[in-house]
């Protein structure tokens, strides 16, 4: 399932964050790349000690902790702490997919990667190219989102960054690793709990409510790792 989810921050909360990584000292990409991705892997990134990373990595965490439709989809069990990179000048990052496995730096923790995400933080009109590819079973799709959205895909599929041609892409980008591991799963569930949420807006106390919302714990209890 591939699901852009608007609006995870605000204005005001988007300006700060600008100001931030305007200003931040940025490092080679490779920093963070597997063996595979390092050849492909071509952009600047902050530093994941840098006090100003990782106050709006919580500022973005806490942001998804109170999104309903990010919680509803991905059903995090861990996610791993929020990562930035900057394309500019003709970068870009070639085909690749992410490492099945993350160490969350200086913590003895790992997470199963379930689940990619990137934030925008630059609009579409500020840059050229940077287009998010994404490959699954249903074709290649391309991702440019308005500053403050998130695209949310599955991290077993190949994805590439076109090179950026004007002005700079910048992004956060993470992994969350879910209670339900399997893609199709976690889809059913979405689909089954956006139903039940649209009966109770549309039909109030319908009964059918309560027994729909008894399959989806159901199949909760049947599929989730908690």
């Amino acid at each position: 399932m591939l699901l852009p989810i608007p609006d995870v921050l605000t204005a005001e909360q988007l300006t700060r964050a600008r100001q931030i990584l305007d200003q931040a000292a940025w490092i080679d990409g490779k920093v963070t790349a597997g063996h595979q991705s390092a050849r492909a892997k071509d952009n600047m990134q902050l530093p994941e000690d840098l006090p100003a990373a990782r106050q709006l990595g919580e500022m973005i965490l806490a942001a998804l902790g109170q999104n309903p439709l990010f919680i509803t989809a991905a059903l995090p069990l861990r996610v791993f702490p929020p990562l930035f990179n900057r394309y500019q000048g003709g970068q870009s990052f070639g085909t690749h997919v992410d490492n099945a496995i993350r160490q969350v730096t200086g913590t003895p923790h790992r997470i199963r990667t379930d689940l990619s995400a990137t934030l925008f933080f630059s609009g579409p009109d500020e840059y050229d190219g940077g287009e998010l590819i994404v490959e699954d079973t249903y074709g290649t799709h391309s991702v440019k989102l308005p500053a403050g959205h998130l695209i949310l895909y599955p991290s077993t599929s190949l994805h590439h960054v076109r090179a950026v041609t004007r002005g700079a892409r910048i992004a956060s980008f993470f992994w969350i690793q879910s209670m339900v591991r399997d893609d199709g799963d976690r889809s059913l569930l979405f689909d089954l709990d956006m139903a039940i949420q649209r009966i109770n807006r549309d039909i109030s106390d319908h009964p059918s409510t309560v027994q729909l919302t008894g399959v989806y714990h159901n199949l909760m209890r049947r599929w989730a790792d908690a």
